[in-house]
């Protein structure tokens, strides 16, 4: 069976009193945006995971499913 990304924990997370509530990785204060906005810039993953070391491979890939997960459930019907 394959490994659901619905058993593991979010990564992801927001608090009013970390940069104003911005959704940021958890553990960190590095914006998921910012992840996003490397790769839309053409960036290779290992550049954003030298340039913010707090978050970790895994964190990014899970940030990354998710995302991936949400577009799929939200896609309109044909």
């Amino acid at each position: 069976m394959p490994h659901s990304m619905h058993d593991k924990p979010n990564v992801i997370h927001r608090n009013p009193d970390i940069l104003g509530g911005t959704p940021v990785f958890i553990g960190t204060r590095v914006p998921v945006q910012a992840l996003l906005d490397y790769l839309k810039g053409g960036h290779a993953l290992h550049e954003f995971l030298d340039d913010f070391p707090s978050v970790s491979q895994e964190q990014a890939i899970a940030a990354l499913e998710q995302a991936k997960r949400a577009l799929i459930e939200n896609a309109s019907p044909a």
